[in-house]
């Protein structure tokens, strides 16, 4: 039987119709202590939450170059100028944005290793015929050029961002030795009955589930498994295998495989392994790789233990407005480990009606390790 997410507390019907508060209204009921008082309700920032995978899968690469970071992010925050037509606050903004690449050329160029150095130059070049252009496009009034060029702008910047990652994956406990681990990232196509999903699995921040998916999709184990569960608005999950077995069961030793909880945060030196934010009382942290956007890959474990994930996976159906941000009940009891990141079509299509007819791993299989 599918296993179910760790803790959600609440059956869906009354956790959908909190959600569907307005979130001062949920603010307003917290205050008054009308709403229970579990902590991750309680504690988790409020804000404009990051949705787009592109910008998450920025945001988590393993690189430290603050000048580049900053240009990525005032580049993406334009977007709220870009909704309201405020041209000259638009202006502005790319104004600065060239001021911070021509101040800080020579710094971000520095931090790119000798190899990759000229690599590093023609794309800082790329990068400033963007800004010209975008400026153009910013003077001509024109919002679907901007979003165009600006897509174009941050593609640039993360191959950039690529050139001064730190590629080794973090300390992994050696209780989990036998586990495969994924050195870095991988991309994949699930081919439904509906039609492809492509995503990215990072296994720079969840090496040992990005591993344990990886594996499982070259065995060809998700190949012809229904989508199991459904609920709307909430996750779509997979996985579980024909017969007794609810997960992966090696043919050598006969037992199921399992997975431990996997999960890292900003600032903390060490990922965290089969605890909860709860069990480490960081009840205001965001996870490296947060539920936030549509089409998160999420590993399933049952209610009763955080280290029996074996096979079984989600993807996340963020609604903004049932899933407001910060108050998802996913973060911090289950690990991410990817985001779909082109058919969002057919996912909003697809439902228990539906299966997987095969998982393709078109890049970075050969960064998958079957052990320590």
């Amino acid at each position: 039987m599918p296993k179910s997410f760790q803790h959600l507390g609440f059956s869906l019907a009354i956790r959908l119709a909190i959600q569907r508060l307005s979130t001062g209204l949920l603010s307003l009921l917290m205050m008054v202590g009308l709403v229970w008082a579990e902590p991750v309700w309680a504690g988790l920032p409020q804000g404009n939450a990051v949705k787009d995978p592109a910008a998450i899968l920025r945001d988590s690469l393993p690189m430290d170059q603050d000048d580049l970071r900053e240009l990525q992010h005032r580049l993406e925050g334009t977007s709220d100028d870009l909704r309201a037509k405020r041209w000259s606050a638009l202006g502005r903004s790319i104004s600065r944005c060239e001021a911070l690449l021509n101040t800080r050329r020579n710094n971000i160029l520095n931090a790119v290793p000798n190899a990759e150095r000229q690599q590093a130059e023609q794309l800082l070049d790329t990068v400033k015929d963007d800004l010209v252009l975008l400026q153009e496009r910013v003077d001509a009034a024109d919002k679907s050029g901007f979003i165009q060029t600006r897509r174009q702008t941050l593609t640039t910047i993360g191959d950039l961002e690529y050139l001064l990652i730190d590629d080794r994956i973090p300390p992994i406990p050696a209780e989990f030795d036998d586990l495969p681990r994924l050195n870095g990232r991988a991309t994949v196509v699930i081919s439904t009955t509906q039609g492809d999903l492509t995503a990215v699995v990072d296994g720079y921040n969840a090496p040992l589930t990005a591993g344990a998916f990886i594996d499982l999709s070259l065995k060809g184990f998700y190949d012809g498994l229904p989508f199991s569960r459904a609920e709307d608005f909430y996750i779509l999950q997979s996985g579980d295998p024909e017969g007794p077995a609810i997960g992966y069961v090696d043919p050598t030793s006969k037992q199921e495989r399992h997975v431990p909880l996997e999960i890292r945060v900003p600032g903390e030196p060490d990922t965290f392994y089969n605890e909860t934010f709860e069990d480490v009382g960081l009840y205001k942290a965001t996870p490296v790789l947060p539920f936030a956007t549509l089409g998160t890959l999420g590993w399933a474990h049952s209610d009763q233990a955080l280290d029996d994930g074996s096979s079984q996976f989600f993807l996340f159906l963020y609604e903004a407005e049932l899933t407001p941000a910060g108050l998802n009940l996913v973060d911090g009891r289950n690990a991410a480990f990817g985001y779909v990141v082109n058919g969002f079509d057919v996912l909003e299509e697809l439902s228990v009606d539906d299966q997987i007819n095969r998982i393709e791993v078109v890049d970075g299989a050969d960064r998958l390790q079957p052990h320590a």
